[in-house]
């Protein structure tokens, strides 16, 4: 620790091991067990889980990029078992939700941006270099490509896996495969579905709706109407559903 600066006010858990040449602010937790590498900046409101790691360069709780940012109090918050590679980047939040938040079992690879005000849920996959404008939301279990831009106030669904390098600027709802120019659905990610221990029937009932939203003659509003008008709708299906009804940016098209 002797080349590393550690705010003596930053509050760390037992068994910490640092490298050389990190630097801890004061307004800092770190829980148990937690590995930093060397030249690693985590800054003022740093909120960090038991086991997690954090590789050579990353950088976590700075300020957002954001031009009405005027110093607020605010947090990055990461989960338990998270592990962030290098040379990442994770801002903290602004006045509008007053955190970021990346969750648990988190794998951040190398360059990835996690941007102001993003909530990313737990299992969450981000490869290399993927970019995130602020208020970006990611439900649990989802795969995000490398070099795959995410425009602002974004919101992409559990269980997702967009592929590399496709530009993301609509809703993208649960379950789907993701690609192409523009970003559009590709099929139901159901060989995750089948590694997270959904049913033959869950992921059939998912493959139907997706059947009506995406490949019959009706619009998304209707599909979702005929949906719910079958009779009792499954709670997986229920999470597509509702996903769509509180979508602000328009979901991917088929």
């Amino acid at each position: 620790m002797s080349n590393s600066v550690i705010s003596k006010k930053a509050s760390i858990g037992n068994n910490f091991k640092v490298k050389d040449f990190t630097t801890i602010e004061d307004d800092v937790i770190i829980g148990n067990n937690v590995e930093v590498g060397s030249n690693v900046l985590i800054a003022n409101g740093a909120r960090i889980s038991d086991n997690v790691k954090i590789h050579h360069g990353a950088v976590i709780s700075t300020n957002p990029q954001d031009l009405k940012f005027a110093g607020e109090i605010t947090t990055m918050e990461i989960g338990e078992g998270t592990e962030i590679r290098e040379y990442a980047t994770l801002n903290r939040g602004t006045n509008h939700s007053k955190k970021s938040i990346v969750g648990s079992n988190c794998f951040i690879m190398a360059y990835a941006h996690v941007a102001h005000d993003c909530i990313v849920g737990n299992n969450v996959i981000i490869a290399n270099s993927a970019q995130m404008g602020g208020h970006v939301e990611i439900g649990d279990w989802t795969i995000i490509g490398g070099l795959v831009p995410i425009h602002q106030f974004t919101k992409i669904g559990a269980h997702v896996m967009i592929g590399g390098g496709f530009r993301t600027v609509k809703d993208l709802p649960p379950y789907i495969l993701a690609g192409g120019f523009p970003l559009k659905f590709e099929g139901v990610n159901i060989v995750g579905l089948r590694r997270r221990g959904f049913t033959n029937d869950q992921i059939n009932n998912i493959k139907d709706a997706y059947d009506l939203i995406y490949r019959s003659a009706l619009n998304v509003g209707d599909a979702v109407k005929k949906i719910r008008s079958e009779g009792e709708v499954p709670p997986e299906v229920a999470l597509i559903l509702d996903f769509i009804d509180n979508s602000k940016r328009g979901i991917v098209r088929g």
